[in-house]
């Protein structure tokens, strides 16, 4: 019997130091994780910034925030050497893919036009939703977003009586793209017009051009064929 409890005990304090010592591998592993792939999604989205906005001397680092209902829109805003406001460069997101989150960022010209945009982040189906990344960029049909002002037309898709083809067989998720583009649009059209500079500017050389959007709320279709 005393036999039996020892060969107990042992096997409780083995079992305790290999849970120890997996909870401090893991523990070390997310220290040295973390702060490389913080400091690269940060890069990700500076690049982003410069890719979609127009032609500019410097933008703003820190950006205006807005907070829609529970999404959190930032707004970029760029400057030209004599800073007067060019354009901006806004991230927005939508949780309605069909996979769930959607990470953007939309550039626009100072008039709302839309120059350009970046997706961030997005986990929809190989094939199908992930085709956001170039599909409104085509210059196919009525594809495109590029140049078009928001609030001159209604970007949604054409199935919803909107103004652009959708993803084939990916509708959700085209739906979730143009609502954070529309969002996109309804962050830059409450900003454009405060002109004032930021107090920390980046200054870059980039020479892209970008447009914009409007807001609209589409909710997913519970039971609907997407992808």
């Amino acid at each position: 019997m005393k036999k039996l409890e020892s060969n107990f005990k042992n096997m409780v304090l083995v079992l305790s130091g290999i849970t120890l010592f997996a909870a401090f591998a893991l523990a070390s592993v997310y220290t040295l994780t973390v702060e490389p792939i913080a400091k690269s999604k940060i890069a990700k989205e500076q690049n982003a910034i410069k890719e979609v906005l127009p032609p500019h001397h410097h933008f703003d680092q820190k950006p205006i925030v807005v907070i829609e209902g529970v999404e959190t829109i930032k707004v970029y805003k760029a400057f030209n050497i004599n800073n007067n406001f060019v354009g901006a460069a806004v991230e927005s997101s939508s949780n309605n893919g069909f996979n769930g989150h959607i990470d953007i960022m939309v550039g626009f010209d100072k008039n709302g036009a839309i120059l350009n945009y970046k997706v961030l982040e997005q986990n929809e189906t190989p094939g199908l939703g992930t085709k956001m990344v170039d599909w409104f960029k085509a210059n196919k049909a009525q594809q495109s977003i590029i140049g078009k002002n928001p609030s001159n037309g209604n970007l949604s898709v054409s199935k919803d009586g909107g103004e652009v083809d959708g993803i084939t067989a990916a509708t959700i998720s085209s739906r979730a793209f143009l609502f954070a583009v529309r969002n996109a649009y309804f962050a830059f059209s409450k900003n454009a017009n405060t002109t004032k500079l930021n107090e920390n500017t980046i200054t870059t050389n980039n020479n892209s051009s970008k447009d914009s959007l409007q807001m609209a709320n589409i909710s997913k279709k519970k039971g609907q064929s997407n992808e």
